[in-house]
């Protein structure tokens, strides 16, 4: 467990790559925006039978329509945008909506509010930069819309005149509107980006634990099968030395690589000599032995470890070897040592229902605002201390880990004015001990 990081690993940003927006997703957005301008501006022309600029309409309609059938033949519907490309689409959608509306009223069309609707979209999926651009270009449309000197399409004969406060009003509830949704959506976004990697990082550590833990195996296996070939290497080598022995030529090289050979079927042997009942034995850990072998990585760090274990007369529990919790176990000692000034105490208790394990440490403990988030992804401070690093990733994976094995996780600081933070961690004993587990 010594020198456990959470590594960048290229996985991640190629899930990252998951929040670029699908073409086809954007064109068919598109086309429902077609569908509805043209609805809207046949409904007004001839059903109502208000008087506006129907030509001029058609031709921003159109507009989109070309740029959209365009789009369809030119790129394949898997096809992922950059940001930058992002930002070009969706200005352009922007600016056709904006000028639609400049032609029909501005803001007393009741359609205005439809001008959040791309820069929502863009704060769901792109860099902040590229939506904070988009917003700008979108109050600077509605400022436009506020002053445009085409009236809202009316009854023939009146003119619907809105008064300036009542304008300013609209201006204020849109350009509103469009910052609070557009960061909701960026946050939910965000927060379910950070919960896709984080978990993605999961699985590839646990992967990571899984393939080390399996190394024995493929030792075993790997001896096994040079067995044959190493033994006729042996024996073609005492037959030349039998030979060329005497020969002050080469003697000395064929009693070398005779020897050498005899070494590594010594070494084969040792490896071999595990029998399947051995590796069974190594596959079951004494609640004992699994922290003893989680905290023997973090004993040359200058922080004194002191297991205490508890029990009710009753046997000690084994486990299944299980790497998520060695790793997750592994994870919440490594971080107590950090924070930790001079001791952490871990205590081990069960009884015929539960097994309990609880990590403490001298060190400052979990600020409050802290304790309402623990175990999210990329939580990264605890009280006012630098010398060491934060909660993050690792925590989350750590908290991930040990739930999938069945435990209850719970963090609070130390109780009775002693500094320090607590973390207890609970599974049901039918998930430590192989004696019940079934």
């Amino acid at each position: 467990m010594a020198g456990k990081t959470i590594p960048t690993y290229h996985d991640i940003s190629e899930i990252s790559r998951s929040r670029q927006l699908r073409l086809e997703t954007l064109i068919r957005l598109r086309w429902l925006a077609v569908v509805g301008q043209s609805i809207a501006v046949i409904v007004v022309a001839f059903w109502l039978g208000f008087p506006l600029p129907f030509a001029a309409c058609c031709v921003l309609i159109s507009l989109l329509a070309a740029a959209n059938f365009y789009l369809t033949f030119r790129y394949p519907p898997a096809h992922r945008l950059t940001p930058a490309a992002s930002l070009v689409l969706l200005g352009f959608d922007l600016s056709q909506l904006m000028a639609l509306l400049f032609i029909t009223g501005g803001l007393a069309n009741p359609f205005a509010p439809l001008i959040c609707v791309p820069v929502i979209i863009s704060s769901s999926a792109q860099p902040i930069r590229h939506s904070m651009a988009l917003g700008i270009l979108a109050v600077a449309g509605i400022t436009a819309l506020a002053f445009t000197p085409f009236p809202l399409p009316w009854y023939s004969g009146s003119i619907l005149v809105m008064p300036p406060i009542l304008i300013a009003g609209v201006w204020f509830a849109i350009c509103s509107t469009t910052g609070f949704a557009a960061f909701y959506s960026y946050r939910v976004s965000l927060e379910a980006s950070e919960l896709s990697d984080a978990l993605a990082a999961t699985e590839l550590v646990l992967q990571r634990e899984k393939h080390l833990s399996q190394l024995d195996g493929l030792a075993a296996a790997a001896a096994h099968e040079l067995g044959t070939p190493l033994a006729t290497i042996s024996v073609v080598a005492k037959e030349m030395e039998r030979e060329l022995g005497k020969d002050p030529r080469f003697g000395e090289d064929v009693q070398l690589l005779r020897s050498q050979s005899e070494r590594c079927r010594d070494i084969l042997r040792r490896l071999t000599t595990l029998s399947a009942e051995d590796e069974a034995h190594m596959r079951h850990l004494p609640l004992s032995s699994l922290l003893e072998e989680v905290m023997a990585p973090h004993r040359e760090f200058g922080i004194k470890l002191t297991l205490n274990e508890e029990s009710e007369r009753i046997g000690e529990p084994i486990g299944q070897r299980n790497a998520g919790i060695l790793y997750g176990l592994g994870n919440l000692l490594e971080n107590a040592v950090d924070h930790a000034r001079s001791e952490v105490r871990v205590t081990a208790s069960h009884n015929a229902d539960r097994v309990k394990i609880v990590i403490e440490d001298d060190g400052d403990g979990y600020a409050p605002d802290i304790l309402l988030r623990i175990g999210e992804p990329y939580v990264t401070k605890r009280q006012r201390d630098d010398r060491a690093g934060g909660l993050g990733l690792g925590l989350f994976i750590a908290k991930t880990l040990l739930e999938r094995s069945g435990a209850r996780l719970t963090f609070g600081n130390r109780q009775n004015g002693v500094p320090g933070a607590r973390v207890e961690v609970e599974w049901p004993r039918h998930r430590m001990d192989i004696n019940l587990a079934n």
